[in-house]
This record gives structure tokens, C-alpha cells and sequence, in this order.
């Protein structure tokens, strides 16, 4: 393992580590110690992005939050985002045995693992994947194919033709035939952007900002075409349901989402160990409503059952 980071990037960002995998890929993440630590260690808290994003989504959020005080929290770039770029193959189980990978370098036996979106897709893997490194689960509009209507059905119904497209794309850049360079995506200073615009009383300001974040082409400005494939398979292939597994799970769910019915979301994360909650956004909370969602995963952390 190898540490990059000098002391001023340290103190705003977390420290930058990274890893060597056996298969040749770097994996990177941000690292930000506990402030005062107890005597007995708190649980750490592994944050895991989206699709097309990367470790920069938390970085407002591990600044701010009071769980900087006791908690060890670990912001990772998935393979094939941010510091951890591969035009490899990917798939949720490689992204699983990654996060394990990081806690195993850190020296820590299990964490509370939150994801946002397809990192919530990769999160309940995790928990069935690997029980035991699982404290409890934090799903930030989480994905249930089962509950997907309208162009977000179409889209997962078209999976096996991406994941062939990937595979295509994946030949082409074994040749060489890529891009070389890709400009870095700072999602804190997009976020920062983002609120301007939304206290914009022009509807149009609005309108410009969920245009902007659910842009393909903005997207994939940042990302490998063949990574952004990838994403899109694994976003929409079928994860184990909360019900089955033995972690207590908080769920945040977006008011404004409109891929799944709110109904069928609700029955797929029914279980005696669930607690849902809904912020008030279109599906961006940490953009949108980032107070919200601290407290929210705060007290959710605090508490007894998912402490322990």
C-alpha cells in the first residue's frame, strides 16, 4: 500500500491512499481519521458513489459531518472511477471483494457501508458477499429491478446488449484505440454550482441542473465509455433484497425520483430491520439536501442496532 498525500491536501480532503490489486489495477481512496478517537474504536463508515461519479461525491460530507470525531471514514474510488481508472472488466462482485480489499488495509474487521445509487447497488452485494465486514447498510436511492418502470425498465431490459457493448469497447481499448487523457470530476465543486442554480427562482435554473446531472454526455466526458457500460449493467442487475439480509439498513429514498414506483420500492425494502426515510429532492440529496441527509446518517450510526 502506498500513501500520496502532503499535508494541506491531508487536512481538506482526507489522506489519499492506494492499493495494488493482484490483477494490476490501483485501487485509490481518501482516508479521514478520527478526530478523538475513544478507547474502544468506533465502527468506520465506507462510503461507496454512484455511477459516473466517483470518491469526490463525500468529500462536503466527511468535512462536515460530526462522525469525524469518533469514526474512521473511507471514501473509495471504485475500479474504472476518480484514482482507481481501468478500462478492464468490471462487475459488482470485483467492486465487493475491492472494498474488502481497503478495510483489510486499513486493518479494520467491518464498517458501516453506505452507497448512493449504484453504490447502494454494490452495498447490498456486499452484505450478502461478505456478511461479516458489514456493520450495517446506509442506501441512498437504491435500485430494486422489480420496482423500475417507464425508460429505467427498457434500460434494464437492455443489459445483455450493453454488456456486449462493453465488451466491444473493452477490445477496442486493448488495442489502444482510447482516449488518453480524461479531465478529473470535482462533483463538491458541481455541487456547489448546483445550488446556485437551484436557488435560481428561474424555473429554467432548475431545469438546467437535473439536465446537467442526468447528462450522459457530461458523463462521459469524465468516464471510459467501457467503465460507463459497465455501470449501467451492474445499476440495473437484480441485488439481494434487504429482508434477506442479517444488517439493519436505513433506506433514502429522493420524493422526486421517477425510475421506480414508489410503491414496489417500498415492498422490496420491507423487512424487520429497515428504516425508510424520505428526503425532499429529485435524486441528488447529497447535492440537495446535504444537512438532511448528514443528520439523517448520523443518528442512524449513533443508534444501538446498527452500532453494534
Amino acid at each position: 500500500m502506498s500513501i500520496l498525500h502532503t499535508p494541506a491536501e491531508a487536512a481538506a480532503s482526507g489522506e489519499v491512499r492506494s492499493l495494488r490489486r493482484a490483477d494490476g489495477v490501483r485501487l485509490q481512496w481518501h482516508r479521514h481519521a478520527a478526530v478523538q478517537p475513544g478507547t474502544s474504536p468506533a465502527v468506520p463508515l465506507l462510503l461507496v458513489h454512484g455511477l459516473a461519479s466517483n470518491a469526490s461525491r463525500f468529500e462536503e460530507f466527511c468535512e462536515l459531518t460530526r462522525l469525524r470525531e469518533q469514526h474512521l471514514l473511507l471514501r473509495v474510488d471504485l475500479r474504472g472511477h476518480g484514482g482507481s481508472l481501468t478500462r478492464t472488466r468490471l462487475d459488482t462482485a470485483t467492486w465487493c471483494d475491492d472494498l474488502a480489499a481497503v478495510l483489510d488495509a486499513e486493518g479494520q474487521r467491518q464498517a458501516h457501508v453506505l452507497g448512493h445509487s449504484l453504490g447502494a447497488q454494490v452495498a447490498l452485494r456486499m452484505a450478502a458477499a461478505h456478511p461479516a465486514r458489514v456493520a450495517s447498510l446506509v442506501l441512498v436511492d437504491p435500485v430494486f429491478r422489480q420496482a423500475l418502470h417507464g425508460r429505467s425498465a427498457r434500460i434494464a431490459r437492455s443489459t445483455p446488449l450493453l454488456r456486449g457493448a462493453a465488451a466491444l469497447v473493452r477490445a477496442a481499448n486493448a488495442l489502444g484505440l482510447h482516449r488518453r487523457t480524461l479531465p478529473p470530476l470535482d462533483l463538491r465543486a458541481l455541487d456547489e454550482r448546483a445550488r446556485v442554480a437551484l436557488a435560481d427562482p428561474d424555473p429554467a435554473a432548475e431545469a438546467a441542473f437535473i439536465a446537467h446531472y442526468s447528462s450522459t454526455r457530461a458523463d462521459l466526458r469524465h468516464l471510459p465509455l467501457a467503465v460507463y457500460l459497465q455501470d449501467m449493467v451492474e445499476m440495473f442487475s437484480p441485488v439481494p433484497l434487504p429482508a434477506a439480509l442479517p444488517q439493519p439498513v436505513l433506506a433514502l429514498l429522493s420524493s422526486g425520483a421517477t425510475f421506480a414506483d414508489g410503491a414496489e420500492m417500498r415492498a422490496a425494502l420491507a423487512g424487520p430491520r429497515v428504516r425508510i426515510e424520505t428526503i425532499d429532492c429529485h435524486h441528488w440529496p447529497f447535492t440537495e439536501r446535504p444537512a438532511e441527509v448528514r443528520r439523517a446518517v448520523e443518528d442512524w450510526v449513533a443508534q444501538p442496532a446498527a452500532g453494534s
